[in-house]
């Protein structure tokens, strides 16, 4: 499958519905501890606890945030979020399919994807949560998230540095090495978003990406999630995946 209809890490222009055309920039987000190998994906301030998880070689490894600049004058002055992405290679990506699960890649025709409810995504190492946040998840919001101190994750979001404003590098609380999690907003905020793999034409993979569905030209409309288990989310669209797998 060619890579053509997917924008991640990518500068330039990008197609959006109606024929406008968006300008996509990329954000360096720091590096992301991922020692299990359990890559979590999720909306951080709602399922930081239930990752979507997808196997790779434990590491560490970049996380990059595509943006696109969505303004009808390409002036800077609407920016979207369109791919949350972890690095993992750095030889070129050929393909783009679906990416898989603990227990291999999703059926097809379906996808796992992130939920998001907080309009905000995430990558973080799954197995690290149990250890490193709070024992009780009912302090996590007002001890950790929004506690009002510099160093809340909200506080850390909404300022501009170290990162730009609306994403964060965080340790977690009860991190002994680093152990961290990398997050931003999520394009036009709550939704299901897909998630894909990058791998090069060799076979090696390549990347992890979280669609935000801000560029392509896709269907609007996708149909609804089922899930068939907690940590592992599926969602059916042949539509999009016309789009992706050109089919």
């Amino acid at each position: 499958m060619e890579i053509d209809d997917h924008y991640a890490l990518r500068t330039g222009f990008a197609p959006l519905p109606q024929g406008k055309r968006a300008t996509l920039s990329v954000q360096d987000l720091g590096i992301l501890r991922v020692p299990s190998g359990m890559l979590g994906a999720c909306d951080p301030f709602v399922y930081l606890d239930e990752s979507v998880i997808v196997p790779i070689p434990p590491g560490d490894y970049p996380v990059r945030v595509t943006i696109a600049d969505v303004s009808t004058d390409q002036d800077g002055s609407h920016l979207r979020e369109a791919y949350l992405s972890v690095v993992l290679s750095a030889a070129e990506s050929r393909l783009v399919v679906p990416a898989s699960g603990p227990n291999g890649p999703p059926p097809t025709d379906q996808f796992f994807g992130v939920g998001v409810d907080a309009g905000t995504v995430a990558f973080v190492d799954a197995e690290a949560v149990l250890r490193c946040m709070p024992e009780d998840t009912s302090s996590w919001y007002d001890q950790v998230f929004d506690s009002g101190n510099p160093d809340s994750w909200f506080s850390v979001m909404d300022s501009d540095a170290p990162h730009i404003r609306g994403a964060a590098n965080l340790v977690m609380p009860r991190a002994a090495l680093g152990e961290n999690v990398v997050l931003t907003h999520s394009g036009w905020g709550d939704g299901f978003y897909p998630l894909l793999e990058t791998r090069s034409s060799d076979g090696w993979l390549t990347g992890i990406h979280i669609d935000l569905q801000v560029v392509g030209l896709f269907e609007e409309d996708l149909q609804d999630v089922s899930a068939t288990q907690p940590q592992e989310k599926l969602k059916s669209s042949k539509n999009w995946l016309t789009r992706l797998l050109g089919r």
